[in-house]
């Protein structure tokens, strides 16, 4: 009994010390004007040549890793390399550094949670899913921007989704990387980037429009998973 409730508090305490470290991060980055960082390196990178579509793949890993969003560099992907370039890069940038963050989650917390869940029934129904249809739900929720894309990453690293669908699932996030990509591209300039954001009608509508795809996207699949989850709890039960 002693034991059980010790290992209980210690799963707590984990939860508690997590949830400052994120709050700090959250703190230290509001503090240290990310944007602004992020806008003084893509400005550094603009004048480096192949080097700097290195850098900027690499600076986007980081911030995916680091729970930093992308917009801003998927903006600036726009500005500095046009639309068609622009997309690419930053198609290639995302998906590496989802994939980073989705093998820290497996490899660093997958046994853990596995272990605190093993008798939750609902989980492994959701997990079996997940597992089952891990293509279709992982391009499902990349067309939903309702899903956080940086806390997805790691989300989906817990569960036994294959890391083979789970790349080609990220293919849902052409349309919207090519939308802010574009965006990015009528700046024409880093530093013009938030003004053309915050006075072009036509940027609102085509963010307006990735809000209904993802809106669509996200009823669609969360019903899909609830009926596949079903179907596994069903045959967990069974077993």
């Amino acid at each position: 009994m002693a034991r059980s409730r010790l290992t209980k508090y210690r799963f707590w305490l984990r939860i508690i010390l997590n949830a400052i470290a994120i709050a700090l991060l959250v703190m230290i980055f509001h503090y240290l004007n990310i944007n602004g960082l992020l806008q003084s390196i893509i400005t550094w990178i603009k004048d480096q040549g192949v080097i700097g579509i290195v850098a900027f793949i690499i600076v986007y890993n980081l911030a995916t890793v680091l729970f930093i969003p992308g917009s801003f560099l998927t903006l600036g992907g726009g500005a500095l390399y046009g639309v068609f370039f622009g997309s690419i890069y930053v198609f290639i940038a995302a998906t590496l550094g989802a994939t980073f963050a989705f093998l820290i989650g497996r490899y660093c917390a997958r046994g853990y949670v596995s272990q605190k869940i093993r008798n939750n029934m609902t989980f492994r129904a959701i997990d079996a899913a997940i597992c089952k249809e891990g293509f279709k739900i992982v391009l499902l929720t990349r067309l939903s921007p309702i899903f956080p894309f940086n806390m997805l990453n790691y989300a989906f690293g817990i569960t036994r989704v294959a890391l083979k669908d789970y790349i080609l699932g990220s293919i849902g996030m052409i349309p919207s990387t090519i939308m802010y990509v574009y965006l990015g591209s009528l700046a024409m300039d880093v530093n013009l980037i938030n003004s053309q954001l915050d006075s072009s009608p036509q940027t609102q509508i085509i963010q307006w429009s990735l809000r209904l795809v993802g809106l669509l996207a996200t009823i669609f699949v969360s019903i899909y998973i609830a009926r596949i989850a079903k179907r596994s709890l069903q045959q967990i039960t069974k077993d």
